[in-house]
């Protein structure tokens, strides 16, 4: 048939533009290309039980905190370069008496942050939720730490490795409310708010995979201290929590089943390519 509107393959993930000819699925209200010829009776049956056909492509996964650690080495070589051509053949005792300055040593504690968590969300969901790193978004320089495809949902993940208590505190005084998020006694607030446009963006990736499934927020605290009960909870739409809090929210029963959570990992894969 012709396609009314543009779709994605189930198969090879390839985009079909509307008025393409592809193949309707009715029973799974998906599309595949049409060289992958006519379904089978088997996927038929399959259809008719409300399955989706896993994409046969290899899934690029990325690297954990990957391109946070090649940001940290490129200015870690430029700092030694600067070294070398200042102070020639004493560079050496330079560099021994001089450390990075923290604009560059934030960068590889952020990739190994991203590097633990993307490990310990690995163990804690194994067999149920698909975990793509280090998301380039195109058109922009910037990257999406973790984007969790789980039975509960597509899951857009930025790990924050701040040291110190994670809070909520009313700064609003007597005749306002302004709740804020706090980390180690500092305002963090702006974490959470600058969540959206990578929100936007796995929303966007997403385009006509249609899904009855939320995209959620989350801010993921690695080291930090949370008070004896504490629980996760949202900031400005945003989930605010720590690894094993999070594998549970992932592991959460919810709209999606094993093929489609392949399914729909293999299609942000392609839209958001990695970068590490």
């Amino acid at each position: 048939m012709a396609l009314r509107r543009a779709g994605t393959c189930v198969v090879c993930g390839a985009e079909l533009p509307a008025g393409a000819t592809a193949w309707w699925d009715p029973g799974r209200r998906a599309v595949s290309c049409d060289h992958h010829g006519q379904p089978t009776p088997d996927s038929d049956r399959g259809a008719a039980e409300g399955a989706v056909e896993p994409p046969a492509i290899p899934l690029d996964r990325g690297t954990a905190g990957g391109s946070a650690r090649l940001e940290y080495e490129k200015r870690h070589a430029q700092r030694e370069a600067r070294l070398e051509e200042k102070w020639g053949r004493f560079a050496s005792v330079a560099k021994f008496l001089s450390d990075d300055p923290q604009s560059t040593t934030a960068w590889a504690k952020g990739g190994k942050g991203e590097e633990e968590v993307g490990a310990k969300l690995e163990t804690l969901t194994a067999g149920k939720a698909i975990l793509l790193y280090d998301r380039g978004v195109p058109g922009t320089k910037g990257n999406i730490d973790i984007v969790a495809v789980a039975p509960s949902g597509v899951w857009v993940i930025d790990v924050k490795n701040y040291s110190g208590r994670v809070e909520r505190r009313d700064v609003g005084g007597f005749f306002r409310t302004d709740v804020r998020l706090y980390a180690g006694g500092r305002d963090r607030s702006k974490a959470a708010d600058q969540l959206g446009w990578q929100l936007t963006a796995v929303t966007n990736a997403l385009g006509h995979v249609h899904i009855a499934a939320e995209v959620h927020a989350a801010l993921c605290f690695y080291k930090a201290e949370w008070s004896l009960f504490a629980k996760p909870f949202q900031h400005a739409g945003v989930w605010v929590t720590w690894p094993s809090r999070l594998a549970e929210s992932l592991n959460a029963s919810g709209p999606l089943d094993e093929p489609m959570v392949s399914m729909i990992a293999h299609h942000v894969a392609i839209a958001l390519p990695s970068k590490g």
